[in-house]
């Protein structure tokens, strides 16, 4: 195991970061998103919001915001080789909009092994806040293999 189970409670670097439009603009035509209130202002006031609003899955990105977002794994002795991005879950609490500055503040919650240690999952969560208000909650599972403890088949 590479990532210690001391590490749970490991709270990684907070990032700061500022909603452009522009970005969401080109997110929304990234994913596809043929929703005008998401890339069109006055579409998205028609609607109703201050601003155009966060798309699904756009504060992902926002994780990655940092330098060196995977420092931390790589202090822990671990090899990129075998590491794959199991899962992603976003629990929403709020909309975000253009112009809002949140807070994305990630923090190591669980680490298990399964095959006898081969297989090991570190679970992030990450809370995004807009000050104290709570807008959106990211879970990921990191997948690391270790091959040196792989069984033979």
């Amino acid at each position: 195991m590479n990532v210690p189970q001391s590490a749970i409670g490991l709270e990684l670097d907070p990032i700061t970061a500022t909603i452009e439009a522009g970005r969401l603009r080109f997110f929304a035509e990234a994913i596809g998103e043929t929703n005008p209130t998401f890339s069109d202002s006055a579409a998205a006031t028609e609607a109703g919001h201050p601003g155009l609003p966060v798309p699904p899955t756009f504060f992902f990105g926002l994780k990655l915001e940092t330098p060196d977002p995977f420092k931390w794994l790589l202090d822990f002795g671990v090899d990129f080789r075998y590491v794959l991005h199991g899962t992603q879950k976003f629990t929403y609490h709020r909309m975000a909009f253009a112009g809002d500055v949140l807070t994305i503040s990630p923090r190591v919650s669980e680490s298990y092994e399964k095959k006898g240690g081969a297989l090991e999952f570190v679970v992030l969560e990450t809370a995004i806040k807009r000050g104290s208000e709570p807008i959106a909650t990211l879970n990921e599972t990191i997948v690391i293999r270790h091959p040196e403890l792989e069984v033979a088949r």
